[in-house]
């Protein structure tokens, strides 16, 4: 696990090199250091707490490729006032960066069985770098599965990527939507409903899941379903992160602190809690 090489509270500045709209409410900040040398290592589930001089901070995923250490890729909705000011953010801007923290998805202990990723609007996000590692060593695998949901064909991310890998015969990958519009004539329906034909063995399968709680919970059932064992099965529950370090107390989840726990947990660790509404 990568990691800060500071102290934990003080941010490094970054410059903002790209701004990519993804949908009408998403975008891709692509950073790189001031000074233009340092590499930003870090595991795919990690995040960073990214912070917009005079507004504020808050904890994104990160979501581009591990391999690519010298470009930070952040993808994230436009909902609150740090949010919408990142939008307004130009190539030159400067950022600062907390992190990485966090742990991270199990890739490397997934090697020699089915892997299946199943993810849930922009829960794709902090999915990306775990498909990144499983593509560069692929041979490392059985079947690799993905499994994407979202609202319409208009809030589908990163739409160019998520064509090109449905067009690898190596890959399953099937996209489904709640509401069909415009010349969609693909899958139309929850997530959930693509998981008993999806092609796996659930006796030797690590599932990756991200999405809304209650995307989760009902994933998890049918990948239960399914037979995969709940200790193989993998959740991000990122919520309520404010320090990142475990100090304000905002994201503790029944006995952990999601920022210094998490946010990846297995489904054994936490299914006690993710019943608890008021948890």
């Amino acid at each position: 696990m990568s990691t800060a090489i500071h102290d934990p509270m003080l941010p490094t500045t970054f410059g903002v090199s790209k701004v990519q709209k993804e949908t009408y409410d998403t975008f891709t900040l692509e950073l790189q250091p001031k000074n233009g040398k340092r590499k930003f290592a870090f595991s795919p589930g990690q995040f960073n707490m990214l912070y917009v001089f005079g507004v504020g901070e808050i904890p994104i995923s990160i979501s581009g490729d591990p391999n690519e250490s010298q470009t930070l890729v952040h993808t994230t909705r436009a909902v609150g006032t740090v949010t919408n000011a990142m939008r307004e953010l130009r190539e030159g801007a400067m950022l600062g960066v907390r992190g990485p923290f966090g742990s991270q998805w199990p890739v490397k202990e997934a090697r020699g069985r089915d892997i299946v990723i199943v993810a849930g609007g922009i829960g794709l996000a902090p999915l990306r770098p775990a498909m990144y590692e499983v593509l560069g060593q692929r041979e490392e695998f059985g079947n690799v599965v993905l499994l994407y949901g979202a609202r319409t064909p208009e809030d589908i991310l990163y739409k160019r990527e998520v064509k090109r890998w449905r067009s690898h015969f190596d890959l399953n990958v099937h996209v489904t939507v709640d509401r069909a519009t415009g010349a969609w004539h693909g899958n139309v329906g929850v997530v959930t409903k693509l998981i008993p034909k999806a092609p796996f063995d659930p006796y030797q399968t690590v599932a990756l899941v991200c999405g809304p709680e209650i995307m989760m919970r009902f994933t998890v059932a049918e990948l239960k379903k399914r037979g995969v064992p709940e200790e193989n099965i993998f959740v991000s529950m990122e919520r309520n992160m404010k320090c990142a370090i475990g100090f304000c107390g905002h994201c503790q989840f029944g006995p952990n602190f999601v920022c210094k726990d998490g946010p990846v947990f297995s489904f054994a660790q936490v299914k006690n809690w993710l019943e608890i509404r008021e948890v």
